[in-house]
C-alpha cells in the first residue's frame, strides 16, 4: 500500500545539521508514493546539495524566488502542493514565519499556501527553550499550523543532551500521515487496541507465550490514529517497532493487560481485542530457577483470566467490541460462538499454520462477522490493508450501517 499516492508533497528544507535526515525524510515520502518538491534555503544548501535531494526524489530541487523564468514560482509551488512539510524548521525561519515575512522562497510560498502545513523545528535546547522562540511557535499554531515538538536527545557536540532534535524520519512520516488523512472519521473517538504475545512466568528466567508478534494490532492502531482518534495502545511482547503518535503501555502478563483493559473501559468508544494473551499459566509459579535433573517433569498449568469475558460489566454503554478468533480449523464458525459468548459486535476469523497468514506474517487472510449476522471473507492482503477495512466496518457498526 502506498498510503501518499497521488499526493503532491512540498518539503521544505532549512539550514540546520538535521537537514541530513530530511533526505531520508523525502525518499520514504517519495517511497510512499508522493511526488515530493524539495523546497531549500540557502542555509540548507550549506549542509546538503540540492543535487542529493533530486537523487532520492527524481524531481528537480527550488531554490530561489528570483531569477529568470522563477518569478511565480512561489505561486505555482504553493497551488500545486497538497501538503506542505518543513523539517528541520530552524529558529529563525520559524520567526520569519511567524511574523509572515516572504523573503525567501519558501517562506513567500507559506503565505501564498492554502493546503495543510507542518513544521519539525530543530535547533539548540536554549534556542528551543527561548521565551521568544516558544511565542513563534505559539503564533504558527494558532494561525492552524501543526507543529511537532523536537525530540529530546544528544544535541551537537558539546552541547550534551535536551530538547532540540529533529524527531527521526519514520515518525515525521506517521504524523504527516496523520495530517493528510482524507478520512478523519475517528475524530474525538476514544480507542483502545491490545496487541502481541502476554508472557506467563514458570519461574525466574522461564516463561509460557506463543507466537505472536504484535504487527496486526500495531496496524489497527496506526490505522485508527490516522483517522483522527485518541488511542491507547496496550502492548504485550511485540517484534515490531511501536507506532507514533499513539499512546503506548506496555504489559507483561494476562492478568496485567486484564486490569488495564478493564480500568480504560468506563471512557472507551471502542475497544480492539487484538491482542493473543496466553490461555495458560503455571498453576505454581516456581521461586528459583527449575534445574534439569534428567527426570519427566510435570507442570501443573491454570487457565488466565478471559478478557473479554471478565470485563463485559465494565464497558461503557455503546461502545463497540472486537475480538479475534484465530484457529487452527472451523475459524468462522468458532467466531459465531465467540460473537455471542462475549457480547462482541464484531469478529475477525483468521486460520493459523497457514503461510502468508497469521503470527509474524506481513500479510492476512481474514473473514469479518459481526453482529448483524454479515460475513465478509477478505482476500490475502497486508496487514494495513486489512486494518483499513476493519476500521470500515467498525465505523459503519457505531453508525448503524
Amino acid at each position: 500500500m502506498r498510503p501518499f499516492q497521488h499526493t503532491r508533497i512540498l518539503l521544505g528544507v532549512t539550514g540546520g545539521i538535521a537537514c541530513y535526515k530530511s533526505i531520508w525524510l523525502a525518499r520514504l515520502l517519495t517511497q510512499a508514493g508522493a511526488q515530493v518538491d524539495v523546497v531549500m534555503t540557502r542555509g540548507a544548501r550549506e549542509f546538503v546539495g540540492p543535487i542529493t535531494f533530486e537523487a532520492v526524489t527524481g524531481r528537480p530541487v527550488s531554490t530561489d524566488i528570483f531569477g529568470a523564468g522563477h518569478a511565480l514560482d512561489h505561486i505555482r509551488l504553493a497551488r500545486e502542493a497538497n501538503a506542505i512539510l518543513i523539517a528541520p524548521a530552524t529558529a529563525d525561519f520559524i520567526a520569519r514565519a511567524a511574523h509572515g515575512q516572504a523573503d525567501d522562497l519558501l517562506s513567500a510560498i507559506l503565505l501564498a499556501a492554502t493546503c495543510p502545513v507542518m513544521m519539525a523545528p530543530a535547533m539548540n535546547d536554549r534556542m528551543w527553550a527561548h521565551v521568544q522562540t516558544q511565542a513563534n511557535v505559539a503564533r504558527l499554531r494558532e494561525i492552524g499550523y501543526t507543529i511537532i515538538d523536537p525530540d529530546n536527545g544528544p544535541l551537537a557536540v558539546g552541547e550534551g543532551e535536551g530538547p532540540g532534535r529533529l524527531p527521526e524520519p519514520d515518525v515525521l512520516l506517521a504524523h504527516f500521515a496523520r495530517l493528510v488523512e482524507p478520512n478523519q472519521s475517528l475524530r474525538g473517538a476514544r480507542v483502545i487496541v491490545t496487541a502481541g504475545a502476554t508472557r506467563e512466568p514458570i519461574d525466574p528466567v522461564r516463561f509460557m507465550s506463543n507466537h505472536s508478534t504484535g504487527k496486526m494490532g500495531i496496524a489497527l492502531a496506526a490505522a485508527a490514529w490516522r483517522r483522527g482518534a485518541d488511542v491507547t495502545l496496550v502492548a504485550g511482547h511485540v517484534d515490531v517497532p511501536l507506532p507514533s503518535g499513539v499512546r503506548i503501555q506496555r504489559v507483561d502478563t494476562t492478568e496485567e493487560m486484564a486490569d488495564v483493559v478493564r480500568a480504560a473501559l468506563p471512557t472507551t468508544d471502542v475497544l480492539i481485542m487484538a491482542a493473543a494473551p496466553a490461555d495458560y499459566r503455571a498453576a505454581e509459579l516456581s521461586g528459583r530457577k527449575l534445574k534439569k535433573d534428567g527426570m519427566t517433569r510435570t507442570l501443573a498449568l491454570s487457565e488466565t483470566p478471559d478478557i473479554l469475558r471478565t470485563t463485559i460489566a465494565d464497558r461503557a454503554p455503546g461502545m463497540t467490541v472486537v475480538g479475534f478468533a484465530l484457529e487452527t480449523h472451523d475459524a468462522v464458525e468458532y467466531a459465531r460462538g465467540k460473537l455471542v459468548d462475549k457480547q462482541l459486535d464484531l469478529v475477525i476469523a483468521n486460520q493459523a499454520g497457514v503461510q502468508g497468514e497469521g503470527f509474524g506474517a506481513d500479510t492476512n487472510r481474514v473473514t469479518l462477522v459481526d453482529r448483524t449476522g454479515r460475513t465478509e471473507a477478505l482476500p490475502l492482503q497486508s496487514k494495513r490493508d486489512v486494518a483499513e477495512h476493519v476500521w470500515d466496518r467498525v465505523e459503519a457498526l457505531r453508525h448503524g450501517r
